[in-house]
């Protein structure tokens, strides 16, 4: 299992991914922005141009990665939301494991799908207020 920080931005997820870039070097393994989701023609131009998924390779195993909030969605970011912990697992049954296991007792955000990026993802808040992604590619498995 490999462990990565996912950080939330409120519109600068780019400008910070490309300062961050200026520091630890490297190209980016993904720039998505929500122009490219399932029905971003429902968002306005602006919510269009926030970045969807951002990734950059900071050290051997480790991809920092972040998207932008939409505010049309509902999102807003606040002291503790610009932070989650994504795990990328070996298999789509330890994804299920740990989301299970996990998620107990907390806030369900997205229950775990197939995505249309190709991942099997899901996302919570844990009991005790901690965010956090779950994640399996079988083209990407660690």
């Amino acid at each position: 299992m490999q462990i990565h920080p996912y950080l939330n931005f409120d519109g600068h997820a780019e400008e910070a991914f490309n300062f961050y870039k200026s520091v630890f070097g490297g190209e980016f393994l993904a720039n998505m922005k929500m122009s490219e989701v399932p029905e971003a023609d429902k968002l306005s131009k602006e919510e269009q141009n926030l970045t969807m998924h951002i990734a950059l390779q900071i050290a051997q195993d480790t991809i920092l990665m972040a998207s932008d909030i939409v505010p049309s969605a509902g999102h807003k970011l606040q002291p503790g939301s610009q932070t989650y912990i994504m795990l990328t697992t070996e298999s789509k049954k330890e994804a299920d494991r740990l989301y299970k296991g996990l998620s107990k007792e907390g806030d369900i955000e997205m229950e775990m799908a197939d995505m249309f990026w190709g991942d099997y993802f899901g996302s919570f808040i844990d009991k005790f207020g901690i965010r956090w992604m779950i994640s399996f590619n079988e083209n990407q498995s660690t």
